[in-house]
């Protein structure tokens, strides 16, 4: 790991003013992700920028048909939450399944959107709902915000602040974790929203995205066979050790009909 400088901020406009005056500085609120590639040494940050702490970047409230989520909140507190059980189940059981009990009790939300890890679970939940992110300079529409592998529409010194989930008639996540890390081999979330039918899947490509074949299937019969011959390009999806791009399209498939099911 080489030197850097740690600062605990005590506000949101400290931690801007920090980015600003330091180019080369970086956010960390849980640290799942940046810690590890510090010690890789993949990442040589001028300070690290510590907004975890921060009390309006935390906490879960409900109102007006929507779930808002602050960035710092934890996945273990999303998990456990009455009120996100209560208006977005499946959004409290995603978040128990992210990795395990000391990933959920540091990580956070913020984070894992921040950071766009092509199988995170969050983000599928984040397009699949078509929610909105809220940064310390405007709102971001889902739809906009995700741009591929690790790659968001955030700008430098940009910070996301809160997510706002709009409240879904019914929706549910699948997923196939990988057994050692418990990231997304596939996950699927289908969410039937007052718009319409959404299917986001995540870790089967190089980012997180939407199955639009399925939506427009789902549209005219929102039952599990209605996907069964849906076109699904398995040139698309990724390629590893673990599953060959055909495998993980079936999975994707397989995933999306046990949400389907699930749907409350």
């Amino acid at each position: 790991m080489y030197a850097l400088n740690y600062v605990k901020v005590k506000s949101l406009a400290e931690a801007a003013k920090m980015l600003a005056s330091n180019p080369e500085a970086k956010l960390m609120a849980g640290g799942m992700t940046l810690v590890p590639t510090l010690k890789q040494r993949l990442a040589q940050p001028s300070h690290l920028v510590d907004i975890g702490a921060l009390p309006e970047l935390r906490g879960i409230t409900a109102k007006a048909g929507t779930l808002t989520i602050g960035a710092a909140t934890k996945h273990h507190d999303v998990a456990t939450s009455a009120v996100a059980k209560k208006a977005i189940p499946s959004l409290a059981y995603l978040a128990g399944l992210i990795g395990d009990p000391q990933v959920r009790n540091l990580g956070t939300i913020g984070g894992s959107v921040a950071n766009n890890d092509p199988a995170a679970d969050y983000p599928a939940a984040v397009l699949g709902l078509g929610a909105t992110v809220v940064t310390n300079k405007r709102e971001i529409a889902a739809d906009d915000y995700f741009q591929g592998m690790f790659t968001t529409a955030l700008e430098e010194g940009e910070i996301i602040t809160r997510i706002v989930f709009p409240v879904p008639r019914r929706a549910a996540y699948a997923k196939f974790a990988h057994p050692a890390s418990g990231y997304a081999m596939a996950g699927v979330f289908v969410a039937q929203t007052s718009d319409g039918t959404r299917v986001a899947v995540t870790g089967a490509g190089p980012g997180v995205f939407r199955w639009k074949a399925a939506e427009t299937a789902l549209g005219k019969n929102p039952k599990a066979a209605a996907i069964e011959g849906v076109a699904l390009d398995a040139g698309e999806m990724n390629e590893d050790i673990h599953a060959t791009r055909e495998y993980r399209a079936n999975l994707v498939r397989v995933m999306a009909k046990r949400a389907i099911a699930q749907l409350r």
